[in-house]
């Protein structure tokens, strides 16, 4: 996303956080050292580079308060990969389930995607050349016959003579005429055949019993899948759609794909960021001690702490080292306390931060101010089908305070609560566009709007506590 990021000061971080996340500054000061941290090191000469690992960061806060927005903002900033797991998704070795080197194997792969991105941004122009003169190939083949120039669309003017010019110059005239047409797109909707080649299904699910590892069992798909001859099928696409697919087969061309792992694994290695989501679900509980499901827990515990500690990790694009990669572990902490995670594991995580509960304050600021607030959103939902929706500044507040009160006396679902209240207040004009309310249409929220089609939110939510 950004190519200037060595240049970006942890204040500047911040100021880029603060465009989509309201509040939360010690979390956003803290995730900007991090991130800084890492183009320092990057930056340090001696042997003592390798010795230098990130400070991993624990947030605490309930749900909705921002935890997830601000890893994921901030792998945007660092043009980093990115990968978010849910520690209550893995299972202690030995029992049936996703095992915890699955998150660096998903990190790699976003790696990849990213380098392959690049890659594609590089040679696009060269391969868009390429795909041209496929295309050109397919409408204009070479001359066989002399009656190829009654078929050829149009005349030339000018000195030239059709009757005394040979094939290759009929041939090369109209070939460039119809070069004109598709850079005008004149013939995007025109139909015709190409090859495509299709990759030959590959079922290798049974192999090794369920004993061997993910890696494993992909470089086994690719080995078998590389040995097995290539098909190729014909389609019949308009010129718009056979494009996008000859493009894809040129740039795989043109790029060097073993260039592409390694790049992809010094990136995952040097700029990954794993948001390791629910952590205290995998806490044991204060004071209980024995058998049960927190052996199960205290397993995944024990999992997790060689790749957080840093560890090599095999891949189908190779080993790739965890020893910085920042982890960023996040969970609410309502039953468990961090003190609950085994030594070992709080151990690596140093940094921690408290996330604040969402004020109504907060929550009108958040309607407001983020470049994407929900308020914008809807905006843009209507204006799709021009139509132009309008909030009046009383009419934000009184969202603001009713979505805080629902969170007090119901649940407190952080900023997720804005969702249900905004949905609530806008689907019957969203469902009477644009049967009833026609384009050019203009809707302007008020206050009294907002409390005549709330209220029955408002009053439900007292008997939420007795509905099952």
């Amino acid at each position: 996303m950004r190519n200037d990021i060595n240049h970006l000061t942890p204040r500047q971080i911040v100021a880029e956080l603060d465009k989509y996340i309201i509040g939360q500054n010690d979390a956003k000061r803290n995730v900007a050292i991090a991130l800084r941290n890492r183009i320092r090191r990057m930056n340090v000469k001696t042997d003592i580079q390798k010795d230098i690992v990130p400070n991993n960061i624990l947030m605490i806060g309930s749900t909705g308060v921002g935890k997830t927005e601000i890893a994921r903002r901030l792998a945007k900033i660092a043009n980093a990969p990115f990968t978010k797991v849910e520690a209550s998704k893995f299972t202690e070795v030995g029992y049936v389930g996703r095992d915890v080197e699955s998150m660096v194997r998903d990190l790699v792969e976003q790696a990849v995607h990213l380098v392959r991105e690049q890659k594609n941004e590089q040679v696009k122009e060269k391969a868009a050349e390429a795909v041209e003169e496929a295309i050109l190939d397919i409408l204009i083949p070479p001359v066989k016959s002399p009656g190829f120039l009654r078929t050829s669309p149009g005349q030339s003017s000018g000195d030239f003579n059709p009757d005394d010019a040979s094939e290759d110059e009929l041939n090369e005239r109209t070939r460039e005429r119809f070069r004109e047409k598709l850079k005008n797109g004149e013939l995007e909707d025109r139909k015709i055949e190409i090859n495509v080649k299709q990759s030959p299904p590959v079922g290798v699910g049974m192999i090794g019993n369920g004993m061997m590892d993910d890696a494993a069992m992909a470089g086994i798909q690719d080995m078998i899948s590389g040995m097995m001859p290539k098909k190729t099928k014909k389609r019949k696409l308009t010129i718009a759609e056979a494009r996008k697919v000859l493009m894809e087969e040129e740039t795989s061309k043109l790029i060097d794909f073993d260039e592409v792992k390694e790049e992809a694994l010094k990136l995952a290695e040097n700029n990954g960021i794993i948001f390791i989501d629910e952590v205290d679900k995998i806490a044991s509980k204060s004071g209980k001690g024995g058998g049960g499901p927190d052996v199960s827990r205290e397993g995944v515990q024990r999992d997790l702490l060689p790749i957080v500690e840093g560890s090599a990790v095999n891949t189908k694009y190779g080993i790739i080292n965890t020893d910085h990669v920042l982890f960023i572990a996040a969970g609410a902490f309502h039953v468990s306390k961090p003190s609950d995670l085994i030594p070992e594991l709080q151990g690596r995580f140093p940094i921690r931060v408290e996330l604040s509960s969402l004020t109504e304050d907060d929550f009108y600021r958040i309607l407001k101010e983020p470049k994407n607030a929900l308020t914008k959103q809807y905006q843009a939902l209507f204006e799709a089908e021009q139509v132009y929706l309008e909030f009046n500044e009383e009419s934000i507040r009184e969202i603001a305070n009713l979505a805080f009160k629902i969170n007090e006396e119901v649940e407190n679902i952080g900023a997720r609560r804005l969702h249900t209240v905004v949905s609530h207040l806008l689907n019957d004009f969203l469902f009477d566009v644009p049967d009833t309310i026609e384009a050019n249409s203009k809707i302007m929220i008020t206050k009294e709007m907002v409390q005549e089609r709330l209220s029955t939110l408002v009053k439900n939510r007292d008997l939420s506590q007795y509905i099952l």
